[in-house]
């Protein structure tokens, strides 16, 4: 069968194609993922779309001294993997083309056109200006003219005609949660044999399906007559027509590089033909024989099947399965905490969800995280706490503390001191000729299984010798055994997905890492924990890897030093780099039907992007670029953007320049994911569990950055109007921004859905002059051991160091400690608002389902 493992592959083999294929799960993941059926399956038409593009007007070209010689590129990458283009016209400002292509569509996919000039020139040719539209605007049988603005300061204008009709095709079935869209995947795989006369040479054999995973294959090809070269798989997008390129090259002299012989440049070719995937029967091998030239016949053969309907991804916003169960479970240990520490009776279905966030903060962050949770443990509060999120810093702590399964059930002095063992210890080790030998060695393990090693990896090598001096041979998977009874609370480790060339706080997309699941809840696709760094595409596992260790998880959540250029500048002066905004492209909506269109939310307007230029491009990836961002596999290549995907809250495509707004350059359309530490976006993982799916009642911020100390707040609040999350007002005095006080209380009395929210900045007050809540300091060593200023100038928590002194680093778990229990009364106040407000909530809810008013 084709979904077995592929065997005895060719070494040139192992590292272009997806050599297991693994659609048949196994008895352990059906257990694994029985999921909330959050998904669901329509049906939904085919169109014909015909786009004529007729002249240009007015145009002017990038060189001043001739006229343009324009032409124009059509990409529809939900209908073709290619893109198409008109002819040249050359030399002139009007150009015409009256050229007709020809797409099928589907109808349940938001397909989103790009139309863009260019000026032809020698070298590299000229963007001129490019149009975004929105097909889905045009209704079946329409034909419809329209005339693109290309600048709104002249008049340039390119005319495009549009037509669409229901297409004669049965409709399909297709898996959608309402974001995504998975189409049928089909898998093509084959062996080959070449006839070859007695000429000497060296032949290139290059295999290709555009649009499939595997994209370009070049099997070498040796002398003897009828030797079998090698086998070959593929994966495709059924929907787009996909077909199997075989195309055949002799090279002139022997190739220099033998491991990459297509790398010569001096090659002949000898004939090219093309197979229609549709043509091949399903489940049947099927032999061809492919003459590419009078002497050289290339015999195949080729068996294709189609995938199960049963997915690898999941698809929907529901929890997951193990993160339901152990809610259950911890309800039960939450009303038991409840009932001792504020003496009240409350049933399990009616305890408030707490969530405690640390931000980050490096060596800092960890070590104050673990004085904040020992504080919660000292009021017999830690077993009342359902979620324990972190980003960065905050990362490095939980990943230590649930090693334990019963951690939070012992005292947490014992693993404080042996996290002040790790933190006071010398780092020079990590560098020693031993060290770095161990490195490389795991590096090349890595690389050699195929994955895509990078800064991240090592960086996350480094955090495994800085926290425990030596190999550490976890797995986040481990970690269910730390939940699996209710035992602990549930953690939640946070990174960002971004561009490499877009600043975090502009585009970032929140993925959770958590012991069932990793995924993103914006687009409602989870992956196993176990599964991380696999191969997938078309919501199907491809290539199943081991799960890496935590190390390397760790320079993942970790990775500060990923900061491009600019947000090091916005770091360092409070604001970005001004001028590089001057260079990047313009944006603007043109659309001049907006009044038509205005009842339809589900159509995106149609957009103007008018270059930077070369120049601009340059400065942009320089200044821009993150050269050290962890490149890994992404999970949800493959599938497509569903037709209505902005009415789900978490994208903000309303806005005309965000990301968001263009389909075709969102995650599930590009190869890899570059996911980096949360702090890139907010230095606090709220976003992660303000999820409704979450039902967070009350929120413990705990906030460990040097400056702005209410800044994680004003950037979720920004974060949560955009996307229209509840969220309480932050109104905060120009003196608490610059003396903040040791706990701040944010909510909404009028809404129960809104979270309580106590934010804890981390400030030395009171301490300096307690040792503890309502105990002076009296003798002189233990005033100076809280007489100390944290952000003077050598002070020893600058986020660069991770090698404290001993008494600093009690210092610090000290301090953040005294901070939570001094506030015993107004957490267990907010803790007591919250059990009146869910029995609100509650009855809210109830009256809206009652009603039958979406909540």
């Amino acid at each position: 069968m084709w979904w077995a493992a592929v065997r005895g592959l060719p070494g040139w083999a192992v590292p272009a194609l997806a050599a297991a294929v693994l659609w048949k799960k196994d008895k352990e993941r059906a257990r694994a993922c029985k999921m909330p059926a959050s998904w669901r399956k329509e049906m939904h038409p085919y169109y014909n779309l015909s786009v004529t593009v007729l002249r240009a007007q007015n145009i002017q070209g990038a060189d001043l001294l001739s006229k343009a010689d324009c032409y124009v590129q059509l990409k529809l990458p939900t209908a073709s993997p290619l893109p198409y283009r008109t002819k040249v016209v050359y030399n002139s400002t009007d150009p015409e083309w009256n050229e007709t292509f020809h797409y099928r569509i589907h109808g349940a996919i938001k397909n989103i056109l790009e139309l863009t000039l260019y000026d032809r020139d020698l070298m590299l040719d000229d963007k001129l200006s490019a149009v975004v539209f929105d097909v889905g605007s045009i209704k079946p049988g329409q034909t419809i003219r329209r005339a693109f603005k290309l600048n709104p300061k002249d008049k340039q204008v390119l005319e495009v005609e549009f037509h669409i009709e229901e297409s004669q095709d049965p409709p399909s079935e297709i898996i959608t949660n309402g974001v995504l869209v998975a189409h049928p995947c089909v898998c093509v795989e084959g062996k080959i044999k070449f006839d070859v006369n007695k000429e000497k040479g060296n032949y290139i054999l290059k295999l290709s399906v555009p649009g499939s995973y595997e994209k370009l294959l070049c099997p070498p090809l040796k002398q003897s007559q009828t030797e079998e070269v090698g086998k070959f798989v593929f994966h495709a997008d059924k929907e787009i027509s996909p077909h199997l390129d075989v195309c055949l090259l002799k090279t002139l002299r022997t190739a220099q590089n033998d491991l990459a012989p297509e790398l010569d440049k001096r090659t002949l070719y000898l004939g090219k033909e093309s197979i229609p995937l549709a043509s091949l029967p399903e489940g049947q091998e099927t032999d061809i024989d492919l003459l590419l030239s009078k002497s050289h016949v290339v015999h195949m053969s080729m068996t294709k099947e189609e995938s199960s309907q049963e997915l690898d991804v999941r698809l929907g916003f529901a929890l997951s399965q193990g993160e339901a169960d152990f809610l259950e479970k911890r309800k039960e240990i939450i009303a038991e905490t409840l009932k001792d520490a504020l003496d009240l009776n409350v049933a399990p279905d009616k305890v408030p969800v707490i969530a405690v966030l640390g931000s980050g903060g490096g060596a800092r962050a960890m070590t104050s995280f673990y004085g904040s949770l020992q504080g919660l443990q000292d009021l017999k509060l830690l077993d009342s706490i359902t979620y324990l999120s972190g980003v960065s810093g905050s990362t490095w702590c939980m990943s230590m503390l649930y090693e334990d399964p019963d951690w939070s059930k012992k005292d947490l002095k014992e693993p404080i001191n042996r996290a002040q063992k790790s933190v006071t210890s010398s780092k020079s080790g990590a560098f020693s000729a031993e060290r770095l030998r161990y490195c490389t060695q795991e590096l090349m393990a890595l690389e050699s299984d195929g994955c895509k090693v990078n800064f991240s990896d090592l960086w996350g090598l480094v955090l495994e010798y800085f926290l425990h001096q030596k190999d550490n041979p976890a797995k986040l998977s481990d970690q269910q055994d730390s939940v699996c009874r209710g035992q602990n609370p549930y953690p939640i480790y946070a990174g960002v997905n971004v561009r490499v060339n877009i600043n975090g706080g502009d585009f970032a997309e929140w993925c959770e890492f958590t012991p069932y699941e990793i995924g993103f809840r914006k687009y409602g696709a989870f992956i196993r924990t176990e599964d991380f760094g696999s191969e997938f595409f078309m919501g199907h596992l491809i290539r199943r890897r081991k799960e890496p260790r935590i190390c390397f998880l760790q320079g993942v959540w970790g990775s500060a030093f990923a900061a491009n250029l600019d947000e090091i500048w916005t770091l360092s002066s409070g604001t970005g780099i001004r001028w590089l905004n001057s260079l990047t492209d313009v944006i603007r909506v043109i659309d001049d039907c907006r009044k038509l269109h205005f009842r339809d939310p589900t159509r995106l307007q149609t957009r103007l992007i008018m270059p930077g230029g070369f120049a601009s491009n340059i400065f942009q990836d320089f200044f821009k670029s993150r050269f050290t961002a962890g490149e890994l596999y992404n999970f949800t290549r493959g599938l497509y953007l569903y037709k209505d995907y902005m009415g789900v809250r978490e994208f903000v495509a309303w806005k005309g320049n965000h990301l968001d707004a263009f389909p075709n350059l969102l995650t599930p359309m590009e190869e890899s994911l570059y996911l980096v530490d949360g702090g890139f976006s907010i230095n606090s993982p709220f976003p992660l569990v303000l999820q409704s799916e979450r039902d967070v009642d009350v929120i413990l911020s705990f906030n460990y950055s040097w400056q702005s100390p209410f800044e994680v707040l004003h950037l979720t609040s920004k974060y949560c109007k955009e996307r229209g999350i509840p969220f309480p007002n932050i109104t905060v005095t120009e003196a608490d921004e610059k003396e903040p006080k040791e706990c701040y209380v944010f909510m909404n009395a009028d809404n129960p859905r809104v979270p309580i929210v106590l934010h804890f900045p981390l400030v030395n007050n009171t301490f300096q002059a307690y040792k503890a809540p309502g105990f002076f300091r009296e003798t002189d060593e233990e005033k100076a051991f809280g007489g100390f200023l944290l952000r003077e100038k050598d002070s020893p928590y600058r986020t660069k160091n991770f090698t404290y002194e001993a008494t600093d680093f009690n210092r610090l778990v000290e301090l953040n400690r005294y901070n939570v229990l001094n506030n015993e009364h107004t957490i267990k106040s907010a803790l007591k608002a919250a059990l009146d407000r869910r029995k609100k909530k509650t009855s809210y809810r109830g009256l809206k389902e009652k009603k039958n008013v979406k909540v």
